[in-house]
């Protein structure tokens, strides 16, 4: 039987490859609906600047600035009030890496479905595939939340909060059950 919740989790960081910012989104497992998300800019992380630093967003609601230790230490009690022990990313290697200490928990890999055409209906049948069905090119959030939605004008943020957001969207199209995941799990 799949646990109650999830949770969908992604990281931008600066240009030392530092976490400048968290975001994470909790959904029941069985609707995938949104349930609560929190969002961490890290300091002093966050001012060494980076590619993305135009999209931190200080001016949004529900924004929290923090030092690392403790927006894990916040993060971790809020997952733990959900009874969270999945965690969802997209190119999840990526944000494992950059939260090792959240590697007591099961990460689940988002792209490992989203970018094969056995797992993503949407993959048109003239994509160019490897034999293994998986695109050869073209399998970021922004090509395939494009590819699922039909909305060409659709721009990932690049902030870690709508980008967990729209993660989980993706998730929801795909229309896979958690247990799917199984293998894309790292």
């Amino acid at each position: 039987m799949e646990c109650c919740n999830f949770a969908v989790i992604d990281t931008e960081t600066n240009w030392n490859d530092e976490v400048m910012s968290i975001g994470i989104v909790a959904a029941d497992a069985r609707s995938k609906e949104k349930i609560d998300s929190l969002y961490y800019i890290i300091s002093p992380e966050y001012q060494v600047g980076g590619i993305y630093s135009a999209e931190l967003g200080f001016c949004e609601h529900g924004i929290s600035v923090a030092s690392r230790k403790q927006a894990l230490k916040e993060i971790r009690q809020w997952l733990d009030a959900y009874k969270i022990e999945k965690l969802f990313a997209y190119n999840a290697s990526f944000d494992k890496r950059h939260l090792w200490e959240y590697a007591m928990f099961e990460w689940y890999d988002i792209m490992r479905l989203a970018a094969y055409r056995q797992y993503n209906r949407a993959i048109p049948a003239c994509a160019d595939c490897c034999k293994t069905g998986k695109l050869k090119r073209g399998y970021g959030v922004e090509e395939i939340f494009k590819m699922l939605t039909g909305d060409d004008r659709y721009s990932e943020t690049h902030n870690a909060v709508r980008d967990a957001e729209d993660e989980l969207r993706i998730i929801q199209l795909l229309g896979h059950g958690l247990q799917q995941y199984e293998i894309a799990r790292i």
